[in-house]
């Protein structure tokens, strides 16, 4: 094989690298940002959850709002959504060379192209959730052998009264625990049952969603606050102000 050849191939799968990473972050995104919370209330025909209630477009308030039916189906599709989202990140892995890693990278990149999606959702000014269930999804498509790990210590924080008043301590503890144990899979080469490989794209992952996941919830306190008690909860709406309004005490 001549250099020039050899080239030219080496050209050519880079190419198809990029190609594929760029199907895989933008599909991934573009899942994130489904309105999950929006589509419960049309289906509902209840009222706008931004005007309702806490006035959060999550779950949460869904349940208070339109039904515990409604709350758990708005769960389960912000989970959902980061299930597809890294199941989709792996097929574009088809085309790549070596693609063992491939898979992996594709996967994390779109799985955490869903958190970020569903965090700063463009066609809604960039204002959305928390991402704490669509991360839950990434976990069951790129770290399954984790997610019993992951559900006990969400447990354990949400039941301990410690924790449970302090969501956001609650929800760096998972974080901090997730990455951890992605390294450690990465590391000793675990298996992750019906995910991908564990390579160094593992944690990586891990590490940024739980950091945008962290900002969302530090978004969310005013000054001089602590932070909210609902991890599932999306930051609230403030509504505007009346020019002549004065606080209330």
């Amino acid at each position: 094989m001549s250099r020039r050849w050899r080239a030219q191939l080496a050209l050519a799968r880079m190419l198809s690298m990029v190609r594929s990473g760029l199907k895989a972050v933008v599909g991934g995104y573009m899942f994130g940002m489904i309105p999950s919370a929006d589509i419960a209330t049309r289906l509902a025909g209840g009222p706008d959850l931004r005007a309702a209630g806490s006035g959060n477009p999550g779950a949460t308030n869904a349940a208070q709002v339109l039904g515990p039916k409604a709350g758990l189906g708005v769960l389960a599709a912000d989970i959902a959504k980061g299930v597809a989202a890294g199941r989709w990140g792996m097929r574009q892995a088809g085309s790549v060379g070596s693609q063992l890693v491939a898979s992996s990278s594709l996967a994390q990149a779109s799985a955490t192209a869903a958190v970020i999606g569903h965090c700063w959702p463009v066609w809604n000014g960039f204002h959305g959730g928390k991402g704490v269930a669509t991360s839950v999804g990434q976990v069951l498509a790129t770290h399954p052998a984790y997610f019993p790990i992951d559900l006990a210590v969400a447990l354990g924080t949400a039941v301990h009264p410690r924790w449970k008043q302090q969501a956001f301590a609650a929800n760096s503890a998972a974080s901090v625990a997730w990455v951890v144990s992605s390294v450690v899979w990465w590391r000793r080469a675990l298996p992750t049952l019906w995910g991908p490989p564990a390579t160094m794209a593992l944690p990586i992952g891990a590490l940024v969603s739980s950091a945008v996941i962290a900002s969302r919830f530090l978004a969310a306190v005013p000054p001089n606050d602590s932070p909210p008690s609902d991890p599932l909860a999306d930051p609230p709406h403030e509504a505007p102000k009346a020019p002549g309004d004065a606080p209330v005490g």
